[in-house]
């Protein structure tokens, strides 16, 4: 893994100085080290992490990718039978392969060091496999493009199972950055370790960012010491990114688009100060050394502003799957890699619409929510809002739009109104509900799936818009 040479040398640099920090729990450089080493030559099983957040967490996962070793992180919130099925297919995949101790060393730059999942909590997730060249060239570009230091301390407050406090866990390790988190997500406990901890740098969802945010306005909670913000996993949104601006006035906001099969595809920078930032379907540029092209499913380019497949050319994409792979989301076409997420360049700006499972079809036009949503944000009195397509015995499918308002007295008229000059007709919702909180996932992504489920069973955090 690419990080543990580097391990070793913060270890030597600055052996008492903290490497990871979690609630109450800390480990300095040398400790972390340590502990790592000792479990890796104990030859004790390393190869599936499946645990909550802590500071054992990064012993486990650094042991477990030493030498030629491979791991697989699995979410602890997954239901036992689930983790029992992908326990299962790790378990055939390594049949033939004896761990066995090994020195806490990076291993050979192609040999893959993780097993990957993509996230699920009902059907089995896919698998795939990375190299470890692949995160170490991860780690080169996002370190230069974020301006990550070594004296930074970084605090990413999700749980450590998902990719991106994984990534940022295992990128703090190799630029020698002190590492924090947090046993469980809550706000208070964030704003603790913001303010006395001197946390300058965060690394979460949109959605955590504007709790963070707005309740720390509310609260005077001071964060003038953060002086960046890297967010991903959905689309930006002006409120939240307002709201970090009043709350982080010194703090360069970067949203990055990617996915965990292809790294990081697009970023875009929000720079302290700048005023009148337009949010809707733009994630920004292509990341350095990622090339882009609007592809369609034959591996032709689309013309010019048209809307396509997303592929990259980029030495950060994944080796590909290892099992699950139904031909639907992450290949090759034309020898560039694709998740198939939908989009359109503009000029060199590439705009993201979403899965093509996302897409609404409503009386013979796709629509995608995202760009729905774009529209929707930036209307006054809309706080949030979600999109989604159910079935319609006409139509075939119906545009819904949730919406939670920022004030009382937000009608679907005014709501209507609004979009008369930004969407034609098709692709205008004919159904606004109004919502008691976003629907989200575990892990503090919007989703469209449960807002499905929410309109379809009537749930009560879904009532009509007046």
């Amino acid at each position: 893994m690419p990080f543990l040479d580097q391990l070793r040398r913060w270890a030597a640099q600055k052996p008492h100085e903290p490497a990871v920090v979690c609630g109450r729990e800390r480990l300095t450089w040398s400790e972390l080290h340590d502990a790592a080493a000792a479990l890796a030559r104990s030859g004790e099983p390393t190869g599936i992490l499946r645990q909550g957040n802590g500071v054992d967490f990064a012993v486990r996962w650094a042991a477990g990718v030493a030498g030629e070793r491979e791991c697989a992180v699995l979410d602890p919130l997954w239901p036992e039978q689930l983790a029992a099925d992908v326990e299962a297919r790790l378990a055939e995949r390594w049949r033939t392969v004896e761990p066995g101790p090994a020195e806490l060393a990076d291993g050979d730059p192609n040999s893959s060091f993780l097993v990957g999942l993509t996230s699920g909590t009902t059907s089995l997730p896919k698998g795939f496999s990375r190299a470890r060249d692949s995160w170490r060239r991860s780690f080169d570009a996002s370190i230069e493009c974020f301006a990550l230091k070594p004296e930074d301390r970084v605090l990413a407050p999700g749980p450590l199972s998902a990719s991106l406090n994984l990534y940022a866990l295992s990128e703090c390790l190799y630029a020698g950055a002190t590492f924090h988190t947090l046993p469980h997500f809550d706000v208070g406990d964030a704003h603790a370790e913001i303010t006395s901890r001197g946390i300058t740098r965060l690394v979460l969802v949109p959605t955590m960012l504007r709790v963070l945010a707005e309740r720390g306005l509310t609260g005077d909670i001071d964060a003038s010491g953060v002086t960046a913000v890297v967010c991903s996993g959905q689309k930006l949104d002006l409120r939240t990114l307002e709201a970090v601006r009043r709350w982080a006035p010194q703090a360069a906001v970067w949203e990055y688009y990617g996915a965990s099969e292809l790294s990081f595809v697009a970023a875009r920078l929000h720079e302290p100060g700048t005023v009148g930032a337009q949010v809707g379907t733009g994630v920004g540029r292509a990341f350095p050394g990622v090339r882009l092209a609007i592809l369609d499913d034959a591996g032709e380019p689309v013309h010019a502003g048209g809307v396509g497949n997303i592929c990259v050319k980029s030495a950060l994409v994944s080796a590909g799957y290892v099992w699950g792979d139904d031909g639907e989301a992450f290949t090759r076409l034309s020898g560039w890699a694709t998740v198939r997420d939908q989009g359109f360049l503009d000029g060199d700006i590439l705009h993201v619409l979403g899965r093509r499972a996302d897409m609404i079809n409503t009386g013979g036009a796709n629509v995608y929510p995202h760009e729905v949503e774009a529209a929707l944000a930036i209307l006054p009195g809309v706080a949030e809002v979600v999109v989604a397509g159910v079935p319609d015995d006409v139509r075939g499918q119906r545009i819904v739009a949730g919406i939670v308002p920022s004030h009382a007295g937000l009608g679907q008229l005014a709501v209507r109104a609004g979009l008369e000059g930004s969407l034609p007709p098709v692709k205008r919702p004919l159904a606004y509900l109004e919502l008691a909180e976003l629907p989200t996932t575990e892990r503090g992504k919007l989703s469209r799936a449960e807002f499905q489920r929410w309109i379809l069973e009537g749930d009560a955090r879904a009532r009509p818009l007046p």
